[in-house]
């Protein structure tokens, strides 16, 4: 019996461990994937390259900022769309941020299947992108976003 079970034993660890190879593989894939689509949104912003934001978006998209109401003090979600960035992508191309002016930190703060948390620092503001897999493909579902204090 002993010598039986021993073969199976090392047969399902080695399964365990080929499978577990193909994971790390895939989230390997999956980490680059996701890094790309988050550089294609802020890229596409900084270079004018609304090609470029729109295929780093879903559709659906929901981008949003709290900010005060001036008259109420009040908080209140302001919302900008899929389509209203790569509007505002395009509209850069007239007059795209330098290369040497551009800051576009990207860092995966979790992935889980098929959905994923990502920050990007840029210039002006921060970036809390949530990313899920689409039809084989990463996309920006939502972004919350805050702007970086003024430099006095």
């Amino acid at each position: 019996m002993q010598r039986v079970f021993r073969p199976f034993f090392l047969g399902v660890v080695m399964f365990l461990a080929m499978v577990a190879g193909d994971v790390s593989a895939q989230t390997a894939a999956d980490r680059e994937a996701i890094k790309q689509t988050a550089l294609d949104y802020i890229e596409g912003y900084y270079d004018g390259n609304a090609e470029r934001m729109e295929r780093s978006l879903h559709p659906d998209l929901a981008k949003r900022i709290v900010r005060a109401d001036p008259s109420t003090g009040k908080s209140r979600l302001e919302h900008m769309t899929a389509p209203r960035l790569v509007q505002i992508a395009g509209s850069m191309k007239s007059r795209p941020v330098p290369k040497e002016k551009q800051q576009k930190d990207v860092t995966i703060l979790d992935l889980f299947e098929n959905a994923a948390c990502v920050k990007i620092v840029a210039n002006d503001w921060i970036d809390y992108l949530q990313v899920a897999k689409f039809d084989g493909r990463w996309v920006i579902v939502n972004v919350l976003w805050e702007m970086k204090p003024t430099k006095k």
